[in-house]
């Protein structure tokens, strides 16, 4: 059956004069071919293979095209890329492919089209569209994907096993289309990611993370999760989730199983924020209980300073995956550590708890308010709405002083320059008991945020000090 709509673009005509330039047969072949099927939207980008070379095929496209974009050439793999428009296009010759144990890297030949559709990983990305003048518009569909694409399957043109343990990032490839298409993986493919499962150790940090982005900025991030719990492959990049999972009775006394509801609250925060980093804070924010879990025989089962001790843990799960080090993890370790303060300040919602929430919080207040309604997952109805009744409260609260307080971007309205000038002074620890006593004030509502309030308050507190006026 031919598709001439689906490649009705100028773009695909012009590749397909340079094609007939060289001599060469070209195909639109994978994602773009894969996602018209699906009415996904718009292409960002297109890959096109060619029985021969797809550098000398990009340059004649360059050269047919009125801007003459530049073209990048990655000669390492053969490939070379141009952008068109708002779209960026790879070019690569048909190619053969033979893996070695130790490396997910294959040493490549020239092929067909047809053996380049065999060393696609699915099925469903292996469809390819003519670009070719006797059949263009035509697919190509050796293995059934349309078929499963019916039947929202993903599924490996080859033997599964081999497919696999050749290239073990296909394994978070296939979970993390099934996070986001909502398509089942096929049986006996589950079967071999869970029997291939410690190839993963082959396969690089950097490469591993950007398919737990991609898994996390899915509508329902936890079907990924629960895949790579289901085969093996969480363990071996999530420990501290693992962690996480069962539940422990002691004396007639259980705990929730806390990593069932940490997919819970990283589904719900996914329908209210597309922030990737905040989504992360979801999935990270209780793996402190796992190392603080205790039984008390009067309290029963308590996690204490979880939260600390989780913040903690964010910087070495961020250093070990290869993250950056930076703003983002800085962002996620605050959101674990402060997880619990609005579920704690909701029972009594005070002023001066909630200026120093603010004063901790800063800029990322309302991220944190998202994340704290996310992590209600009580199946009572009656305790639902009263949770959500009282962060409701807590967020008018939080509008209420920082519009009086101006705490969110507080900076001491008495610098330290200012106090050693009152007092005659050196730098000493006198100066910092006073900052931080004026700050306390400020914070507990005895003073308001003012300078004239806190240059009294200064003076006050210096002589309480034993300190002389200059």
């Amino acid at each position: 059956m031919k598709y001439q709509e689906a490649i009705s673009n100028e773009i695909f005509s012009i590749i397909a004069k340079a094609s007939e330039n060289l001599n060469q047969k070209s195909y639109v072949i994978g994602g773009f071919v894969r996602d018209y099927f699906l009415k996904r939207g718009t292409a960002k980008d297109i890959d096109i293979v060619t029985v021969g070379s797809g550098i000398e095929l990009a340059n004649q496209v360059s050269k047919l095209l009125p801007n003459k974009p530049k073209v990048q050439v990655f000669k390492t793999y053969g490939t070379a890329m141009l952008r068109f428009q708002d779209i960026e296009i790879e070019f690569v010759g048909a190619r053969k492919e033979s893996y070695f144990e130790e490396s997910r890297n294959p040493e490549v030949s020239e092929g067909t089209l047809k053996d380049d559709q065999n060393r696609r990983d699915f099925t469903i990305n292996a469809l390819a569209l003519s670009l070719n003048e006797e059949n263009f518009g035509e697919l190509l569909d050796p293995f059934e994907g349309m078929k499963d694409l019916q039947n929202q399957l993903i599924k490996t043109p080859l033997n599964p096993g081999i497919t696999y343990s050749d290239d073990p990032l296909r394994m978070m490839r296939a979970i993390r289309f099934s996070t986001q298409l909502g398509f089942e993986i096929e049986e006996n493919s589950l079967k071999a990611i869970a029997k291939n499962s410690e190839r993963l150790g082959i396969i690089t940090k950097e490469r591993i993370v950007d398919e737990l982005h991609k898994m996390l900025a899915s509508k329902k991030p936890s079907i990924g999760f629960l895949l790579l719990e289901k085969t093996n492959l969480l363990p071996q990049i999530l420990p501290e989730l693992i962690a996480l999972k069962g539940v422990e009775e002691v004396e007639g006394q259980k705990h929730k199983d806390n990593f069932y509801h940490t997919l819970e609250v990283v589904d719900n925060i996914a329908q209210n924020t597309e922030d990737v980093w905040l989504r992360w804070s979801a999935l990270l924010h209780d793996i402190g209980k796992a190392p603080t879990k205790k039984f008390s025989k009067k309290v029963g089962w308590t996690f204490h300073g979880h939260e600390f001790v989780g913040s903690k843990m964010v910087f070495k799960l961020f250093q070990r995956l290869k993250m950056p080090l930076n703003t983002k993890m800085k962002f996620v370790q605050k959101m674990v550590l402060l997880s619990s303060r609005p579920i704690v300040l909701a029972s009594e919602v005070t002023d001066s708890a909630v200026r120093r929430l603010i004063f901790d919080a800063g800029e990322d207040i309302h991220s944190l308010m998202t994340l704290c309604e996310a992590d209600i997952t009580t199946k009572n109805p009656l305790k639902f709405k009263k949770y959500h009744q009282n962060f409701e409260l807590v967020r008018t609260k939080i509008k209420e002083v920082e519009e009086r307080d101006h705490i969110r971007n507080f900076q001491p309205p008495i610098s330290g320059e200012e106090i050693m000038e009152v007092f005659n002074l050196k730098p000493c620890r006198e100066i910092g008991i006073i900052k931080e006593a004026i700050k306390e004030a400020i914070l507990e509502g005895e003073i308001p945020n003012e300078y004239k309030a806190s240059y009294d308050f200064m003076i006050r507190k210096g002589i309480s000090l034993g300190l002389i006026l200059a």
